[in-house]
């Protein structure tokens, strides 16, 4: 009897223990709980916006959420969810006994589970913490979860955290996210009616979803009002009127990404400093404009509309980059074709050879160092001894795309026509080595020191022509490229600032003039005519290297400064047809003709700075500085008694081939970029 009295007290012990356990065990895993909501902190969506405040995109990781203060909720919007949920929100405590009877009662009647009785307060515990079963257990944790946030919020704290919690359907959370989405409004532009909607969707969100559900949503909306209007919040009218309202829902929602390209960008950049990028409810302020960000688009699918009408390979892609001249900042970057199909950035990311769009840097290398743009340069074809890979000799005998020689020219109409031995020969009587080392001010990875370079072969990005471009209107000042301006937190915190950043003077104004008025030639009468554009001032250069596999325009306006390449993402050549004066060019004056029309007080006219002079030479206008005085030898112009085809020699050509299609393209060997050292357009004013 003893033995058994001890094992008795033992079990009751031991069930206490048990119990107590269980009430802490409990207990402590429903303050954790409460916590969550009365400190609630939810995982909110970064905003990316444009220069002029309009959205970019939404980033985010599992939930779209944008966040609203319960100021913000217009007291339509509130007052239609309580009546419809909850209309004794404010006067019970968190739960509410005379809802809860008349539950069980209709249950008892149907001899299951069919109604909860529960309070807007325990709707959101059970949509964010606890499963849908209809359980005593469930119920009962449920009831003591919302007296504990009753106690802890006021009623209008609760209902701020329930429109920010609830999901709303489309993959909309929270209830600005949603008049976001489905009606393209701010809440404080929420009619009756489309608050009335708002507020009934959350009672089964993919049934009432009005973008595939119209009616129903709009029966659920009616019943709200009806509801509001019997509770005495609205008046006759005000329910007829909005009775007879019909929202315009729309399907394509704001949270479509305007400029994928420039925000992966963004986020490769900045994610692996802020671990909460997705979710952390930033601003993030950026550079880009998305009204240029369409006319970039536009620009990309007319230069990928004219070069397949030469080429139906699927490997054919574009990129665009648009650049403010004076900051380095990013207006505008399309990095492909079509993001969805291949979201590799090729204005950043794609290594391809400029061709001749490179020669204006060389040409800017003579005029700093006492060439002027009439300087007599020799169109006469030679060969050369070069040292390829492992020491190897080699005869080099480049040629112009026609395959003619005019003997001496301009250094102005060498450019104008975009002639391959005028420059290489310039290039030979300089010395390589003067040319490249004030090239290196460029920061060109991997730039190689070799004659072909006048040629531009060499290996660079979209992104990186644009920066080069940039220089001449900016006075011969490069600036490092940028696309965030500041990124803001959630608090309202600045937690970082970027500023213009210079990074290097390859010229000075006066010089970079001369650059700028022999480019706008090349709009004007040379190669790059189908760019012009007869409202604005433009100036730049085509380029198109051997077996045309890149095809560039590259130029700018007084004020922005943009880069159109065309190529294949297997670096394979193109059709002989797709070259940057007849397929890119054009596309280029798209972008510009978009651009003014945009921004019609943009500014349409280069200035000239002080220190650049006008006289004539050979009976023609030009222009000279004190570094780029007129030329002495001007009669080897009127004496190019040169035997044009003396000396000019085919060659045999190899594309740089690399397999990796869109994983991007390796900087070319030394080998490889000789293979490819061939002459730019395939005729002239191409």
């Amino acid at each position: 009897m003893k033995a058994l009295s001890k094992f008795f007290i033992k079990a009751v012990i031991l069930l206490f223990i048990g119990l107590l356990a269980a009430g802490i065990y409990a207990y402590t895993i429903i303050s954790l709980d409460a916590r969550k909501l009365i400190e609630y902190k939810p995982e909110l969506s970064t905003e990316v916006i444009d220069r002029n405040g309009k959205i970019v995109a939404y980033v985010f990781k599992d939930q779209h959420r944008l966040y609203a203060k319960y100021d913000e909720m217009p007291k339509k919007l509130v007052y239609s969810l309580v009546a419809i949920e909850d209309s004794g929100f404010f006067e019970h405590k968190g739960v509410s006994p005379e809802a809860i009877l008349r539950a069980i009662f209709k249950d008892i009647q149907a001899g299951s589970f069919v109604e909860g009785g529960s309070t807007l307060t325990q709707q959101l515990i059970k949509n964010t913490y606890l499963s849908n079963e209809k359980k005593i257990t469930r119920k009962i944790k449920e009831a003591i979860l919302a007296l504990k946030i009753e106690k802890a919020l006021t009623k209008e704290q609760i209902l701020e955290v329930y429109l920010n919690e609830i999901f709303f359907g489309n993959g909309y959370y929270g209830v600005r996210t949603a008049a976001n989405g489905y009606f393209h409004k701010n809440l404080e532009q929420l009619t009756l009616k489309e608050s009335a909607m708002l507020a009934g969707i959350p009672n089964a969100p993919s049934f009432l979803n009005p973008i595939k559900y119209y009616d129903r949503a709009t029966k659920r909306a009616n019943l709200v009002l009806m509801r509001l209007k019997n509770l005495g919040w609205i008046n006759e009218q005000q329910y007829n009127n909005a009775i007879k309202e019909r929202p315009i829902v729309y399907k394509e929602s704001l949270t479509q990404n305007l400029a994928p390209y420039a925000v992966d960008a963004i986020i490769k950049e900045y994610e692996p400093t802020m671990e909460d990028l997705r979710t952390g409810g930033y601003k993030i302020y950026t550079t880009l404009d998305v009204k240029l960000q369409s006319a970039a688009k536009e620009a990309a699918l007319k230069a990928y509309s004219n070069a397949k009408v030469y080429s139906s390979n699927n490997s054919l892609n574009v990129a665009v980059v648009s650049m403010e001249s004076a900051t380095g900042n990013i207006l505008a970057m399309v990095g492909g074709v079509d993001y969805v199909k291949s979201p590799f950035n090729r204005a950043v990311s794609a290594f391809r050879q400029p061709g001749s769009s490179f020669k204006p840097f060389v040409y800017q290398v003579a005029l700093d160092s006492g060439y002027n743009p009439a300087s007599p340069l020799d169109d006469s074809a030679r060969s050369f001894e070069i040292i390829q890979g492992r020491g190897r000799p080699t005869i080099w005998n480049p040629k112009n795309y026609d395959g003619k020689n005019k003997g001496y020219m301009t250094l102005r109409q060498a450019l104008i026509e975009s002639r391959n031995l005028p420059i290489i020969n310039l290039v030979d009587s300089m010395g390589l080595l003067n040319i490249t080392d004030k090239l290196d001010v460029l920061q060109i990875e991997n730039m190689p020191r070799v004659m072909s370079i006048a040629l531009g072969s060499l290996s660079t990005t979209p992104l990186k022509m644009a920066q080069l471009y940039s220089i001449f209107p900016n006075g011969g000042e490069m600036l490092t490229p940028r696309l965030v301006d500041k990124i803001v937190s959630r608090d309202g915190e600045v937690i970082l600032q970027t500023d213009v950043k210079e990074a290097g003077e390859f010229t000075i104004p006066k010089q970079a003039y001369l650059m700028t008025s022999m480019l706008q030639d090349v709009v004007r009468r040379g190669t790059g005519t189908a760019a012009n554009v007869d409202e604005i001032e433009l100036a730049g250069k085509t380029g198109t290297t051997n077996n045309n596999v890149d095809a560039w325009f590259c130029g700018y306006s007084p004020e922005i400064s943009t880069v159109i390449w065309v190529g294949r993402d297997d670096n394979k050549p193109m059709n002989h047809s797709i070259t940057g004066g007849k397929t890119v060019a054009s596309a280029f004056s798209v972008y510009y003709k978009k651009l003014i029309s945009t921004y019609p007080k943009t500014k349409r006219h280069f200035d000239m700075p002080e220190g650049v002079e006008t006289g004539t030479i050979g009976g023609a206008n030009e222009y000279y500085t004190d570094i780029s005085p007129f030329p002495i030898d001007q009669n080897l112009l009127d004496n190019n008694a040169t035997d044009a085809n003396a000396t000019d020699m085919n060659i045999t050509d190899s594309a740089n081939e690399d397999n990796d299609g869109n994983e991007g393209h390796k900087p070319p060997s030394i080998d490889e970029i000789f293979n490819n050292a061939v002459p730019d357009e395939q005729g002239g004013g191409m």
